[in-house]
Parts: structure tokens; C-alpha cells; sequence
């Protein structure tokens, strides 16, 4: 029998040590075009290894939960951020490090309009919208080295 875990509202904080969360901060970092558009500067690094930042467009069927996730990847030499570009509630699916293998998973309901970046070599789930497809823009990283690996773990039930 899978192990169950309960999807958690995403917070900065219980994300840190994953990556960043994309969104706007309760206050801009600065004004621009003449005081009409709030910038909120530098959400995020982009980490490259030695490699080009790249941007992408993924297209991702839906799930609904419970769900049951067997697949977790990571990225070692790049970061990878994704971002919704059509609306929706997603999850993101995480999970730390035990000696190059996935511990164990944690999952986060992220909202409508929030996307989150990735630290290089954090273990992950795919992407997950929840019960409608998206579009998400996708930055990591393109170059030489091998910049993904994929592991079957026993299937962990999520819940809302």
C-alpha cells in the first residue's frame, strides 16, 4: 500500500530549502515606465553551470487527488523554474536529498499565478496541474554534461 501524504499550501518559507517561490512581493522593488509599472526585481537566480539559460513552453495533462507519484527527477547542474501562463491551481511535488537518492516526498498546493524556482539537484515531481491542462514557461538550463536523472520510487498517495 502507497504512503499517504497531504498536500500543503505553499509558503516561502517551508519552500526555501527546494528553491524560490515566483511572485510578486508585498511591495515592488522599484517603479518604471514613468511610475505605471511596479518591478519586483530579481525573484530568483538562475543557476547554469556553465551552461545557457533557456526558455521553454511545457504543456502538462492534468491530475486529480488523490495522486499517486512514482517518479521523481532532478536537475544537478541547473536550476529550473516554472511559471503558469494559463490559470489554475498546481502541485509541486519535492523532495530532499539522502545520499543521491530522493528522501522523502513533500508535496505543495501552489495557487494560481505562482510559480516556483528550483534549486540545482533538488529532487522533483512532474508537472501536476490540478484537474485542467496548462502551459507553463519553463527557464533551465541547455549544455554539455548530463543535466537529468530520473528514479522510480515506491508510489506515494497525495491528498488535499
Amino acid at each position: 500500500m502507497p504512503q499517504t501524504i497531504r498536500a500543503l499550501p505553499i509558503t516561502a518559507e517551508a519552500f526555501a530549502p527546494y528553491g524560490e517561490l515566483l511572485t510578486a512581493r508585498d511591495a515592488p522593488s522599484k517603479l518604471i515606465n514613468a511610475g505605471r509599472c511596479e518591478r519586483h526585481h530579481a525573484l530568483a537566480t538562475v543557476e547554469r553551470g556553465g551552461g545557457e539559460a533557456i526558455l521553454s513552453i511545457f504543456r502538462s495533462e492534468p491530475i486529480s487527488l488523490p495522486y499517486d507519484c512514482a517518479l521523481l527527477e532532478r536537475h544537478p547542474l541547473g536550476s529550473q523554474a516554472f511559471f503558469p501562463i494559463t490559470p489554475g491551481v498546481w502541485l509541486s511535488v519535492v523532495a530532499p536529498d539522502e545520499g543521491g537518492r530522493p528522501g522523502a516526498p513533500l508535496a505543495f498546493i501552489v495557487p494560481a499565478g505562482m510559480g516556483v524556482n528550483l534549486h540545482a539537484g533538488t529532487w522533483h515531481g512532474v508537472l501536476t496541474p490540478l484537474d485542467q491542462p496548462a502551459d507553463f514557461l519553463v527557464i533551465d538550463r541547455e549544455g554539455a554534461g548530463v543535466n537529468l536523472e530520473e528514479v522510480e520510487i515506491a508510489p506515494v498517495t497525495i491528498t488535499a
